[in-house]
């Protein structure tokens, strides 16, 4: 008899016995202990020693095990009284959608250094570097382009902070484009 076959059948009432702890049915057991068969036969090859291919084989029926579950569908749909709430509105991303016309409109002196380091992520020095700036000098322009989109998001919005951030704001003035409601 084939060595990979007696290595199976020596397994095999013991595999039985684990996938029947786990699952219902006589026909869905079979039907898991076959797979794991076919898994084992085709990659025995890469089993190192004997005494490995237990675990290996158990590991197996753990993941045939697993796909089986998840292959079923539910069996009653959740009652919309159990349906996740609506997700809150977001000031954080609502407010960043306001930011693009207000540092737009910043003079290209401040614009440009500020996308550059804050949007793009490039190191001052690397602006410094793009703009032909000296580093002082273009760590100058991010700092007040900072300070200018400040002072238009303030003059936009009545912001609200608490819990570390911000929880919610107020479109007060639309002189820069801020389009936010």
């Amino acid at each position: 008899m084939e060595p990979k076959l007696d290595l199976w059948k020596e397994h095999k009432a013991r595999l039985r016995g684990y996938i029947a702890r786990r699952v219902q049915g006589h026909d869905a057991v079979d039907d898991i202990l076959q797979e794991v068969f076919l898994k084992a036969y085709a990659s025995l090859h890469t089993v190192r020693s004997r005494g490995s291919l237990a675990p290996w084989l158990y590991r197996i029926a753990a993941n045939a095990i697993a796909d089986h579950y998840r292959q079923q569908k539910p069996s009653e749909e959740i009652s919309d009284e159990f349906a996740a709430p609506e997700p809150e509105a977001d000031p954080v991303a609502e407010l960043a959608s306001c930011l693009e016309p207000l540092i737009a409109g910043l003079p290209e002196t401040y614009r440009l250094p500020l996308v550059m380091s804050e949007l793009e992520g490039l190191s001052q020095k690397e602006v410094a570097e793009r703009l032909g700036l000296s580093l002082s000098g273009a760590k100058s322009r991010v700092q007040r382009g900072r300070e200018k989109l400040r002072e238009r998001l303030h003059d936009c919005c009545d912001i609200e902070t608490g819990r570390g951030g911000i929880v919610g704001f107020t479109v007060r003035n639309k002189k820069y484009g801020c389009s936010c409601s």
